[in-house]
């Protein structure tokens, strides 16, 4: 069974009525300084990052092992490869690695000792986090940073909604959204997609 399917059928994962909220580019930037002043800093940067510049969901990111980020040269590549072990109902797939979550991933990786194996993402214990970790780590970080209405989740929609929003200046469509989202029908890409009230107001003076 895959982890993320499992987490999710173990109801780890609390359920809320209201999506979790998106987070703005000044929201990110604070909790990114945030996390520089604490222990573990080089890890909990990638940790943030791999929420929001790839999308990934807390099982995910709990299960990431370093052959997943790896080149064939042990350096750290250009994709990241979630397998379907770890991915929520098998949805294996690719996704190209932002810039800056590639150089935070070399950082740690070196602080690491360069390991070929073994979970990117480790617990006080050298051991990787569980999904449950994930979520309460995140669920605390945006409570000391005031920000309410956010969870692990809020980073996954905030890279979905501006995947989305970006799509006219790549070419790209919203089924490659759905591919780097892992969600098997593109009508659950579309429910994560948060509608741009600003965009809204210059649709409508140009009707």
């Amino acid at each position: 069974m895959a982890l993320c399917h499992a987490f999710h059928h173990k109801r780890i994962i609390p359920m809320s009525r209201q999506p979790a909220k998106l987070l703005a580019a000044a929201d990110l930037r604070l909790a990114l300084a945030h996390v520089r002043s604490q222990r573990h800093a080089y890890r909990n940067h990638v940790l943030l990052l791999l929420s929001f510049k790839a999308g990934l969901r807390a099982c995910e990111i709990a299960g990431l092992t370093w052959p997943m980020v790896l080149a064939p040269d042990g350096s750290v590549g250009r994709h990241i490869h979630i397998g379907r072990a770890i991915a929520k109902y098998g949805s294996a797939r690719q996704i190209p690695l932002h810039q800056g979550l590639r150089a935070a991933l070399m950082v740690l990786h070196r602080v690491q000792e360069r390991p070929l194996a073994g979970p990117v993402i480790r617990s006080e214990r050298g051991t990787a986090m569980t999904a449950g970790s994930v979520v309460n780590w995140f669920g605390l970080l945006y409570r000391q940073l005031g920000l309410q209405g956010c969870s692990s989740h809020s980073g996954r929609r905030t890279f979905i909604t501006h995947a989305a929003r970006l799509l006219p200046k790549t070419g790209g469509s919203l089924r490659d959204v759905q591919e780097l989202a892992g969600h098997r029908a593109i009508t659950t890409t579309e429910r994560y997609i948060e509608g741009d009230r600003q965009a809204q107001h210059r649709l409508i003076r140009l009707l």
